[in-house]
């Protein structure tokens, strides 16, 4: 199938990124060492200004929420529409939970939450609704006793990243990232947490030893430096004009996008789940909305990709 379903950037890694991963295949005999570690936190740390001890490497953006839990929250507040894994990490550790449901088009703008909330999840820009939030509307979260989680896996898919808070050494924000989607790397899982040391050493307390492997450390190395950046930034200009092609594609046919700033398009379709067989049967796969709290049945996703042209004829065809 033609898939924009999944949010992955691309079908393999860059070139010089397969060859960097290659030329470590030979070490995958020994145990990650301790100096490629120090080196990938190094790049990480050197990338967003921050200390070396604020940060915390993961096998992908996702191992922090799963990690979330041991941080022993007594109510969990999460901003929905919004990635569910902190749903299914908090149900099965017993932490309350309550969502701060937004309502179309998506924005912070007066959200309600809890006082008693002592941690508060949101994603910028946040899947599936691709919307961008200010860093004040974000600050804005933070209460005494509190701690404010902010998930940026699609963070670097935003020319010039002007809303991340991955640079703030700030006492009481988590941030987490993910390497995955802009570098093609689901199958290897990488990511990272930026914050500060204490709850650093609360979140990963009592992993297993070499909670990474060598491969992970040496994609967490490489697409840290300064060139690489630069090569994401590039990346996220041609994306956000390739999203704004799409967009107007879909809005062509009468559907109503949600303004966003993420490498996916998340519109609303009348009988959306009818229309989302329709596309499967002419091997095309878009994401499902309706499993996320917050969203009905009248939302599809779809990832920007070259070949949109290629959807939107499908979806004409589909809307009859």
């Amino acid at each position: 199938m033609r898939d924009f379903a999944v949010n992955v950037r691309a079908a393999v890694p860059p070139s010089w990124l397969v060859a960097r991963l290659s030329d470590r295949l030979a070490d995958l005999g020994g145990y990650p060492s301790a100096a490629d570690e120090r080196r990938a936190v190094h790049a990480v740390a050197a990338r967003h200004g921050r200390a070396e001890d604020e940060v915390a490497l993961l096998a992908g953006g996702a191992e922090g929420f799963a990690l979330l839990a041991r941080l022993q929250p007594r109510l969990a507040a999460l901003v929905a529409p919004s990635f569910t894994e902190p749903d299914a990490v908090f149900a099965a550790a017993g932490v309350p939970v309550t969502h701060v449901v937004l309502d179309p088009p998506f924005r912070l703008t007066g959200a309600q939450v809890p006082a008693e909330a002592d941690l508060v999840v949101i994603g910028n820009p946040t899947n599936p609704t691709g919307v961008l939030h200010s860093r004040e509307e974000i600050l804005a979260l933070r209460r005494p006793g509190r701690i404010v989680v902010v998930d940026e896996a699609f963070a670097d898919a935003v020319p010039g990243e002007p809303q991340s808070l991955a640079g703030e050494a700030l006492p009481d924000v988590l941030v987490l990232r993910s390497l995955t989607k802009t570098w093609a790397l689901a199958g290897l899982r990488v990511g990272y947490a930026l914050g500060p040391r204490d709850i650093l050493r609360r979140l990963t307390a009592q992993r297993a030893h070499w909670a990474l492997g060598t491969l992970q450390l040496e994609a967490l190395a490489a697409c840290n430096t300064p060139s690489a950046v630069r090569d994401a930034e590039a990346g996220a200009y041609r994306l956000a004009a390739l999203r704004a092609e799409m967009v107007a594609g879909l809005t062509r046919l009468g559907l109503e996008c949600v303004p966003g700033r993420a490498p996916f398009v998340l519109f609303s379709v009348p009988e959306a789940e009818r229309v989302r067989k329709r596309l499967a049967d002419r091997g095309i796969a878009v994401r499902r909305c309706d499993t996320f709290v917050g969203l009905d049945g009248q939302y599809l996703r779809a990832a920007v990709r070259q070949e949109w042209p290629v959807l939107t004829e499908a979806l004409a065809e589909a809307l009859r």
